[in-house]
């Protein structure tokens, strides 16, 4: 699969926050107002380095117990780098509740190296200082102290995080306020949409800065 954006187009992304990007969805009308993003326990762990933007590789691990037939690690890694980067992790942890972090210092590396620029996950995650340093993204569900049997169940298939399904190869966007799927198409068209957004809001924040101001004023202004 080869990347579908160009660098300036996610580099657009990397701009803007994950509602503007949400908000500029709808004026595709492509999905209901209430669907392609996740619930608010899936949190951005390191907010200030900005937001995660990636191309979806999707995974699910438990850590319950040892894996009888543990998958191939080295298989995963060729499925990662069958995938356009950058790359995030979309990693479905199967426990309930999740028992053992897999992402820490040496997968934040190991990622890295393969280029993933982030998790996301319903589980856990630890080392944040060395994560955070390496500029690896961690959004969590979870802080765990222990990694406990973490092993990988499957992966190159659809997992659901915080209520949504991801395929892979989906584009991810995640900041501070939570985690949106961009469909290709509205990416590609993100900055004119986001353009028409910003115009219509920005009309009504000045207005309602303005010395001008009245009631009856904003009235006629938000219809």
């Amino acid at each position: 699969m080869s990347a579908v954006l160009s660098e300036e187009q996610l580099d657009y992304l990397r701009s803007i926050d994950s509602p503007t990007v949400a908000n500029a969805i709808e004026i595709f009308d492509i999905r209901p107002r209430t669907e392609g993003y996740m619930t608010p326990d899936i949190k951005a762990r390191f907010p200030e380095l900005g937001p995660v933007v990636g191309y979806a590789v999707t995974a699910k691990i438990s850590a319950k117990k040892p894996s009888g037939t543990p998958v191939s690690r080295s298989d995963f890694l060729d499925y990662v780098l069958s995938l356009p980067a950058p790359r995030v992790v979309v990693m479905e942890d199967i426990d309930e509740p999740a028992l053992g972090a897999f992402w820490g210092e040496v997968q934040s590396n190991v990622f890295t190296a393969v280029g993933c620029v982030g998790c996301v996950t319903n589980g856990s995650v630890r080392d944040l200082n060395e994560a955070k340093e390496l500029n690896f993204k961690f959004v969590s569900k979870e802080i765990s102290v222990s990694h406990g049997y973490v092993h990988l169940v499957e992966f190159g298939a659809p997992v659901t995080v915080g209520g949504l399904t991801v395929n892979p190869g989906e584009l991810i966007h995640a900041d501070q306020h939570g985690v949106v799927e961009v469909p290709i198409d509205a990416a590609k068209e993100m900055k004119s949409a986001v353009d028409s957004v910003l115009a219509k809001e920005r009309r009504t924040i000045e207005y309602c800065q303005s010395p001008n101001f009245t009631v009856e004023g904003l009235k006629k202004l938000v219809g």
